[in-house]
């Protein structure tokens, strides 16, 4: 199996990480309830959902991000974050399903990662607007259209990070949506993690938060049935208000775990997000899987929090990465190459530990049961290697 999403530069210094945990558990961890025993204050009318105790695998924007710039066909398969995208990581043995979640002017909420979004005019001239500042109806009046006959909306195009501009086109697009339209439309067996998006670089008063929170959480209440529901946010208060909001679904913290360095100092540390989590009994962590590479023994003082940690990022697309965390204990993984990282994750999970021990192949490399520290620092060392071997491999 080939895997191109990633590039050695990714991984930071894998033989230099200790093998112990600088993490602290806060003081208050005591005073707080393991998730696992369920919430004192939920609603009596609505069973307070729990998270399975299994290695949950999660689609990231549904069968895995669009990466416009990549040589990968994979990563152009599908348009992101669209009903289309959801269903065709449905078919797949997925827990859940990620998407992005913005509210319009006209308090609608939409599916939709960026904070802009970009078009074309006659002209040739680029225009962007701000997805919170368009109505619905202008929204859903860029890309494909619903109506019949492949009638196509604003042609649609995205920025990345390093400033470039590409058209975005994908093998298979599908036309924008809405929450409720995801609800009504994506198989019901899939659960979904919801991200509640805000820009990082605006200030948001309570009451703006308020508002466009209480707006999802109608379209969840009216239409969610018996799904699986997570929710969860980069936004530190965002998450904390969306938990005193409600208490049937678990709220997680969103956090790059320190690989990029925020104002708000919340946001900089996975031991600034147990804070959050554990201060404002939030359920658990969603990290970038390079902060647990940097430091595996930040699991294990998680758990003990009794909260739930979960990893996204690149590097949960290569099967040795995804493989070390569930024996590391991680509790699950966001990943763009549904396809092949459910495979393996089956693959693994089914097979003894006699036959791992035997040395038969677990997703393409040879198996090993990692019981101790010392067999987790050889697996972190080994990695390296396996991301590079990945990255010169035919697609």
């Amino acid at each position: 199996m080939a895997l191109k999403a990633v590039h050695v530069s990714d991984v930071l210094c894998f033989d230099k990480v200790s093998e112990t945990s600088e993490l602290t558990l806060p003081s208050s961890s005591a005073s707080t309830p393991c998730f696992s025993q369920g919430s004192e204050d939920s609603r009596a009318e609505r069973k307070v959902y729990e998270l399975p105790g299994k290695f949950l695998v999660m689609g990231h924007r549904g069968y895995g991000m669009n990466m416009l710039q990549s040589p990968d066909r994979r990563m152009k398969s599908v348009k992101e974050n669209s009903v289309v995208s959801f269903n065709a990581a449905a078919g797949f043995p997925v827990d859940f399903i990620e998407f992005d979640v913005q509210v319009t002017k006209d308090e609608c909420p939409v599916i939709f990662h960026d904070n802009f979004i970009i078009t074309k005019l006659d002209h040739g001239e680029l225009m962007e607007k701000r997805v919170t500042e368009l109505t619905l109806d202008e929204f859903l009046s860029y890309g494909p259209q619903r109506e019949p006959g492949n009638v196509v909306g604003r042609p649609l195009f995205r920025r990345t990070k390093d400033g470039r501009i590409f058209e975005w086109k994908v093998e298979d697009d599908a036309p924008l949506c809405t929450l409720h339209e995801v609800f009504e439309n994506v198989d019901s067996t899939v659960g979904f993690n919801v991200e509640l998006k805000f820009d990082d670089h605006m200030a948001y008063k309570e009451t703006d938060l308020a508002r466009i929170l209480q707006a999802v959480l109608r379209v969840v209440h009216d239409h969610a049935k018996d799904r699986a529901i997570i929710f969860s946010s980069f936004h530190p208060d965002a998450a904390l208000l969306t938990r005193k909001l409600q208490c049937t679904y678990p709220v997680l913290f969103l956090t790059n775990g320190g690989s990029e360095i925020f104002a708000d100092a919340r946001r900089n540390s996975l031991d600034e997000a147990m804070k959050v989590c554990l201060s404002g009994r939030l359920q658990g962590i969603v990290s970038e899987v390079k902060a647990v590479l940097r430091n595996p023994g930040a699991v294990a003082l998680i758990k003990e929090s009794c909260l739930s940690f979960i990893t996204y990022g690149q590097l949960n697309n290569i099967p040795e990465v995804v493989y070390m965390q569930h024996r590391i204990g991680v509790g699950g993984v966001i990943v763009d190459l549904v396809k092949e990282i459910t495979a393996i994750v089956s693959d693994f999970m089914t097979r003894s530990s006699e036959e791992a021990a035997a040395g038969e192949d677990i997703g393409g490399f040879k198996g090993v049961v990692v019981k101790g520290e010392v067999e987790i620092s050889l697996l972190l060392k080994f990695i390296p290697e396996l991301i590079q071997q990945s990255c010169h491999q035919s697609i």
